[in-house]
């Protein structure tokens, strides 16, 4: 029996080796022929990846979507939106079902070394906190002992919480969900006391029950929860691309590049400027795309701050504070490599 299911095993890693060694490559080039780039988004969280009732998307998800569809092919209105539950993400990405996972997805050393994928940098840098109805009256996570636990299956959050749980030696009953929407109907119906989840997305569900003032994220933060695109090992030229569309978005907005002032930065900017903008320098050659792509990211999406701001900052219904999302140099740890 031990040597069947030992073979049994080899054989599917070999199925799964050969599944993600069929679809890496020249991601690059398929997109081009196809005149558009597959995004993998979650099927519906406010402020990061949702579609309103004329099935527009929008969200700081999406905006890396657009982004790098402005790069590679000029347009930011190119993308094919493709909604996953966070237990079929990763296979889709694998299996060459999307070119790009951008769903909220935590960053770990399991995930960047054992699925055949690479995370192509940081968007938001969030942690798994805690929310509670406000009649139950807890101030604090640690009076949740024994109580039950609304979480969403597939996530880093379930082994966060565990940890926490354990940490503090305490117990509690998890109730899990596929979508984010259930995770949150769950709560509101009474079937948990409590939610967990990374505390970006605490306020945006929040927003979506029928009295957003009944619950309320309690202080503690219990896990670092760095999110960011994703895409499939292998592909190297596409990694790179990946990568430096999200640092240019970054960067466009530590020099001052916005959506607003971009054509002209790009005439009369700066030499850092014209350089990220393509007037100057070879940027763009070395990643096999237009001497102008990060100037369509910014002209056509915005820098990081407008994003932010319009999905879930201040001129959002979230209104969620820059914090660690702030620039390097103005109290956060956001931060790109040198453009040059």
């Amino acid at each position: 029996m031990k040597i069947k299911n030992l073979v049994m095993t080899v054989a599917a890693a070999g199925l799964i080796f050969s599944a993600q060694s069929s679809v890496a490559g020249d991601t690059l080039a398929s997109i081009k022929k196809k005149d558009s780039v597959t995004c993998g988004v979650s099927t519906g969280l406010a402020g990061f990846s949702q579609k309103d009732e004329k099935g527009a998307w929008s969200g700081l998800d999406v905006d890396v979507c657009r982004s790098v569809a402005a790069a590679v092919l000029g347009d930011a209105t190119k993308v094919q939106f493709k909604p996953l539950t966070a237990k079929e993400r990763f296979l889709a990405l694998q299996s060459g079902e999307v070119d790009i996972l951008s769903r909220n997805t935590t960053w770990t050393h399991t995930r960047d070394t054992s699925l055949g994928l690479n995370f192509a940098g940081v968007i938001y840098y969030d942690g798994a906190g805690f929310m509670v109805s406000k009649k139950l009256g807890v101030k604090s996570a640690t009076e949740l002992d024994g109580a039950n636990a609304c979480i969403q299956a597939g996530t880093s959050t379930e082994l966060a919480i565990a940890d926490y749980f354990r940490e503090n030696s305490m117990k509690y009953k998890a109730i899990t969900f596929d979508t984010s929407d259930q995770t949150r109907a769950g709560f509101e119906s009474g079937r948990c006391d409590f939610l967990v989840s990374d505390q970006s997305q605490l306020y945006s569900l929040r927003i979506g029950l029928k009295d957003p003032s009944s619950a309320v994220v309690l202080p503690e933060v219990i896990s670092k929860e760095p999110l960011g695109p994703v895409v499939r090992q292998n592909d190297d030229q596409w990694f790179n691309i990946v990568k430096w569309v999200v640092n240019a978005s970054i960067e466009g907005e530590f020099q001052g590049v916005t959506s607003a002032n971009a054509t002209d930065l790009k005439a009369n900017g700066k030499p850092g400027q014209k350089r990220l903008l393509g007037s100057e320098g070879d940027l763009g050659e070395k990643l096999g795309l237009s001497a102008d792509w990060a100037y369509q990211v910014i002209k056509q999406v915005g820098n990081y701050s407008e994003s932010f701001e319009r999905n879930v900052g201040q001129d959002s219904p979230l209104k969620i504070s820059r914090g660690l999302n702030a620039q390097w140099n103005k109290g956060g740890i956001l931060y790109s490599p040198a453009m040059r």
